[in-house]
């Protein structure tokens, strides 16, 4: 079995381009719980990576969570020496989204690290935690790591890592921790989480060190454009007000910081199409010769000079974000997206020649009727005499740290139901196609909750992970909970707003 786990580990490593080998005593284990096609896919791990290698007295070994069930039997092992997890005195997991903290739970118990931060000891390792996930809700993740930073860590996270790799003592580095800005420690701070800590402009971009045919995002170097946003969305955790609004990354900088034998570059943020030079850069990697892929596209922002710039790139589909089903729900989530915009981009795919338009929307918003989805099927269906419509659709999630935070889960039952109207108005018309309903309710649920929840992932994993765990689980920490306020409150939202049986 040790053999069958370290021979996809070697193939892998034998593919990579860019690798930052270094050797010294000082090792972190940098996890990400999710398989390693996508997390040498995430900007932030890779991120962390570089800067750990070239911090000079740290350096970092890598994990994933394994794609077979039956590696876990040997535990998750380091990709740069295959040394399993549980040697490590500190470990720091990035994690993108809330369904993660499966992966993070399981990965912790294959290596024999109680996955719970209370059920550890002095002699386990430290677990430090980061990621997308901490700028709304990292509660949950508080029932497993005990050392969390907020935001953005590219200022912080040497400092911190080594300051917890040096201190011996576990609970005086957990004092050190808490007294750092913008660092979350669940056992000393309750439930009171410090302010979200801000990059400084001046050491961005962001970018990848690795690139690897073995990804979701085949041998693509990732760089950011920008980060952050400028606009208002209602649902966004990135909206304006999260961390100071947009930071813009030169074109000029950002040109030279791409490698010139790149021949596919990712540009990442969250209003790519924002940035003022988009069109200039997207031609300037054209004339390299680059397929070049863009992480978001703003309706409002398409005109004819980049999207024939985003055809000489590769694109043969042009992706855009519609929000809400109906004009009325648009307003209600403060999107600049305009019957207007949607009917010009439908015009431009056609012009340049694209295979289609998709279209990306959410469902199940706060006062959503079924007249909602009518009026998306009526004008996705004069879209379609344009040029063919593929539509993205997801269960609306309310997230912490949004103006629609405690919005109710519209429902299972009533977002299958709306699914399902929405193909049969447009059968023969568009591609329709949805993401879970009920995977979309757990998310929310872990979206809203606390460490009680963040318990409750542990247990429905152990579990077998299944959707009926995750209820049993979930039902099972709030009924537990040590204070019977906030547990009520939890409970009646699962009975609100959960799944029909």
């Amino acid at each position: 079995m040790a053999w069958e786990s370290t021979t996809p580990i070697r193939r892998r490593m034998s593919l990579e381009h860019g690798r930052i080998d270094r050797s010294g005593a000082n090792a972190i284990a940098l996890a990400y719980p999710s398989p390693y096609r996508a997390g040498m896919s995430s900007l932030g791990f890779q991120q962390v990576y570089r800067l750990i290698q070239n911090s000079g007295d740290l350096r970092c070994e890598r994990f994933f969570l394994p794609d077979d069930a039956k590696l876990f039997e040997v535990g998750p092992l380091s990709y740069e020496s295959e040394r399993p997890l549980g040697d490590f005195p500190l470990i720091a997991f990035s994690v993108a989204y809330e369904l993660e903290l499966a992966g993070l739970a399981q990965m912790l118990e294959a290596s024999g690290v109680p996955a719970l931060r209370r059920l550890r000891a002095e002699s386990h390792p430290l677990i430090l935690a980061g990621g997308p996930l901490t700028f709304s809700n990292p509660l949950p993740l508080g029932a497993m790591a005990d050392v969390i930073v907020m935001g953005e860590a590219d200022d912080l996270v040497l400092g911190l890592l080594s300051e917890l790799r040096a201190e011996p003592d576990r609970k005086r580095a957990l004092e050190k921790a808490a007294a750092t800005p913008h660092v979350f420690v669940p056992a000393l701070h309750g439930d009171v989480m410090p302010s979200i800590a801000k990059a400084d402009v001046a050491n961005l971009p962001a970018f990848s060190a690795i690139r690897t045919p073995d990804t979701e995002l085949s041998n693509m170097f990732l760089i950011e454009a920008e980060r952050g946003c400028s606009r208002a969305c209602t649902y966004c955790v990135m909206r304006r007000s999260t961390n100071g609004g947009m930071r813009i990354v030169k074109a000029e900088t950002l040109l030279a910081t791409i490698p010139q034998d790149a021949r596919r570059v990712g540009l990442v943020g969250a209003a790519v199409s924002d940035h003022p030079k988009i069109a200039e850069i997207v031609n300037a990697l054209a004339d390299r010769g680059c397929e070049v892929g863009l992480s978001s596209l703003r309706p409002d922002r398409l005109n004819e000079e980049f999207v024939g710039a985003l055809k000489r790139v590769g694109y043969r589909t042009l992706t855009t974000a519609m929000d809400g089903p109906s004009d009325r729900l648009r307003e209600l989530l403060e999107r600049r997206a305009r019957i207007r915009h949607l009917t010009r981009a439908a015009e431009l795919a056609k012009e340049f020649k694209m295979k289609r338009l998709k279209l990306y929307l959410m469902i199940g918003l706060p006062t959503e009727t079924d007249d909602d989805i009518a009026e998306c099927a009526a004008f996705i269906s004069d879209l379609a005499k344009t040029v063919p419509i593929a539509l993205g659709i997801a269960p609306f999630c309310a997230k912490r740290n949004t103006p629609l935070d405690g919005s109710e889960f519209a429902g299972i039952s009533v977002v299958e139901n709306r699914l399902t109207l929405l193909r049969k108005l447009l059968r023969g018309r568009a591609d329709v196609r949805g993401t879970s309903a009920r995977w979309a309710w757990v998310e929310y649920v872990l979206a809203q909750g606390g460490m009680a929840e963040g318990e409750a992932v542990w247990r429905a994993a152990s579990r077998g992970g299944s959707f009926a765990e995750y209820k049993r689980a979930f039902a099972e920490a709030l009924s537990e909970a040590p204070r019977a306020r906030v547990a009520s409150k939890r409970l009646q939202v699962l009975q609100a707003t959960g799944p029909e049986s």
